[in-house]
């Protein structure tokens, strides 16, 4: 124990009247209070929170990792006690015909014995502040307070003095982020401290005003991370930015025997095949089981893991090679997989602004590397995956789900959704009001059984501009008929935040779009809109034809393939394009398959063809039509 920590006083428990908490509804007072009670800067204080929740309490409900209100004190072995599971389908990671369907397992929550001290930070609160562990989870100012003695511990355990200096508290700030490694620890805090130059102001999902006033001049003692005793992660060979923290942790690439290996392919991208997407997924586990997953040479895989709780970055497989992620072979040759620690509904769903920071940039750098434009056409959620086959439909996932920010996603990437034509606009972009927009859902917990109260950046579609019609019907999740459901995991009525449609119909404060072939009504009324007008190109069947197929996967034409590689059926999907209808574009391709069916990449073979397509949002997924089939318009 060093001297200097020795000669640091350590402040007593907070009597009953020392530090009263300010009434309900305050929380500024709350941090303003906090701060003063246990000796931490206003604006540190201020900044981690924000970092971690954006100063949102979320009713109380725990994160994906089970961390608490505005400072995200952890308690996961409360909220994930009795989290569900939900593996969102049955589908083949994998998704191509050329090899066996893949079917894998999943290994659930580890026993609340072996979670590691990142996720248990409440309890360690509840000790130093002598507030219940219920108070902690259920009250904003409370869990405030929780969060002050928790960086106050951090400053004397570090051994530096409570200093009114925010600069002299970074490297308490560092150890808040839980990190086990120095890299991720200083990227947290660096965050912190670019919050606390630049400022914020924003109202909270409980609908108060808290503003941390810009400092610009502060200069963080970066020097403190030496003394933070974390491990050096493994970096060689990672592929990331250098304004996150990443570590390298390898898939396995192992043949078994018998032509059987795992757990992704090898490629040449972008050589061989393109990239031309970037899917976002959550994991459905917590961080020690992702990991454990990945490096399992009979499960599946993904490029890069995300760990909520402070945004750590790990890849696992290389870019230029092909992950067994999506579900679907042609997204899979030609993406990019994201994993977010997380499960999508359990039991709130909401993630830490650290997370949402570092995908952000991740995915910058992977669009710049790669062209790939930062739209919701190109950055795709697991959900928004269409199944390959018509059989297939039915089984894709459905992560991240109507809870995942995609509207405050883009706007750190940069490419906010913004209106570029007017209200009349023939082409509309959904984009409601994340934290006021809350459709009702079910099932997060049990069957039918209403989901807590949460903040949506999806759109509810119906058969007419009426509450009470009926959802909309997708014949491909329901082939023997019956309407869509307000389900969580129910894509067939649903529209999402940055998705662009063509507009059908308007009337009165409802707008209709053309949706899985059929016209789909939303309320939109003028005073709280949920879409705005765009430009864009759409698609819609030549002269003559009555209607056209819909594909879940850009095949080359029989013609294209060579002799030693099977030609690959152009199987429709479940769907048809009538004439008069008019679906959005996201980008032309040409027809490739990456024919890559054993471990010996000798054989592997990009076959590319003369027939081109359209990639178009048919529904809630994207889907592609052929280009002969279809004539192009600007709207």
């Amino acid at each position: 124990m060093s001297a200097a920590l020795l000669l640091t006083p350590v402040p007593a428990a907070p009597s009953a009247t020392a530090g009263r908490p300010p009434g309900p509804g305050d929380l500024q007072s709350a941090f303003a209070s906090a701060a003063d009670e246990y000796g931490v800067p206003r604006s540190v204080l201020l900044a981690v929170s924000y970092l971690q929740s954006r100063w949102d309490g979320h009713g109380g409900a725990p994160s994906v990792t089970g961390g608490y209100g505005p400072m995200h004190l952890t308690d996961a072995r409360t909220a994930l006690a009795s989290a569900p599971h939900h593996s969102h389908g049955a589908e083949d990671p994998r998704g191509d015909s050329s090899r066996p369907a893949k079917r894998v397992a999943h290994a659930g929550v580890p026993a609340p014995s072996a979670l590691p001290a990142r996720l248990r930070t409440l309890e360690r609160a509840a000790r130093l502040s002598g507030i219940s562990p219920e108070r902690l989870r259920t009250g904003a100012a409370a869990n405030v307070r929780g969060g002050a003695a928790l960086l106050a511990a951090a400053q004397r355990e570090l051994g530096h003095p409570a200093s009114a200096d925010p600069g002299d508290w970074y490297g308490a700030v560092a150890r808040y982020s839980g990190a086990d490694d120095s890299a991720t620890a200083t990227t947290y805090a660096n965050d912190v401290f670019d919050v606390i130059r630049s400022g914020a102001r924003r109202v909270t999902d409980g609908g108060q005003v808290v503003d941390l006033p810009a400092d610009p001049g502060v200069v963080p003692e970066t020097g403190q991370a030496a003394g933070l005793g974390l491990r050096t992660a493994v970096s060689a060979g990672t592929e990331c930015p250098r304004t996150v923290a990443c570590e390298w942790i390898p898939a396995p690439y192992e043949e078994f025997g018998e032509g059987d290996y795992g757990n992704h392919d090898k490629a040449e991208r972008p050589v061989s095949p393109s990239v031309d997407h970037i899917v976002i997924h959550d994991t459905e586990a917590t961080w020690d089981v992702t990991l454990r997953l990945v490096q399992d040479p009979e499960y599946v895989s993904w490029h890069y893991s995300l760990r909520s709780s402070d945004g750590h970055i790990a890849q696992h497989v290389p870019l230029k090679d092909v992950g067994w992620h999506a579900g679907n072979w042609y997204v899979n040759a030609k993406s990019v997989g994201l994993e977010h620690e997380g499960f999508l509904v359990a039991p709130d769903a909401w993630y830490t602004e650290a997370m949402y920071r570092t995908s952000a940039r991740l995915v910058r750098y992977l669009a710049k590397r790669y062209g790939v434009p930062l739209d919701r056409q190109h950055i795709l959620g697991h959900d928004n995956v269409p199944g390959p086959t018509a059989a297939s439909v039915r089984g894709m996932h459905t992560d991240p789900g109507p809870y995942w920010d995609w509207a405050h996603y883009f706007e750190l990437l940069g490419r906010p959704f913004t209106p570029t034509a007017g209200p009349h606009a023939a082409v509309v972009t959904i984009r409601p009001r994340y934290g006021a927009h809350r459709p009702l859902y079910t099932g997060c917990a049990k069957p039918g059984e209403a989901c807590p109260p949460h903040g949506s950046g999806a759109v509810r579609l119906h058969t007419e501009p009426a509450e009470d019609a009926p959802l909309v019907r997708d014949p491909g999740l329901r082939p023997g008929g019956g309407d869509s459901t307000t389900g969580v995991d129910d894509t067939g009525a649903r529209a999402s935040t940055g998705q662009k449609y063509a507009v059908a119909e308007r009337r009165g404060p409802w707008t209709a779009i053309w949706y899985l072939g059929q016209k789909a009504w939303f309320h939109d009324p003028r005073t709280q809109p949920v879409a705005v007008g765009s430009r864009g190109l759409v698609v819609t069947p030549r002269e003559g034809l009555v209607d056209v197929p819909v594909y879940g996967r850009a095949y080359p034409e029989a013609s294209a393939y060579p002799a030693d590689v099977p030609v690959q059926a152009l199987s429709p999907l479940p769907y048809r394009l009538p004439a008069g209808q008019r679906y959005v574009v996201g980008d032309r391709v040409p027809g490739e398959y990456y024919y890559a069916p054993s471990f010996d990449t000798s054989g592997h073979r990009l076959v590319r063809g003369r027939e081109t397509y359209y990639e178009i949002q048919f529904g809630h997924r994207v889907a592609f039509v052929k280009a002969s089939d279809v004539v192009v318009s600007r709207r």
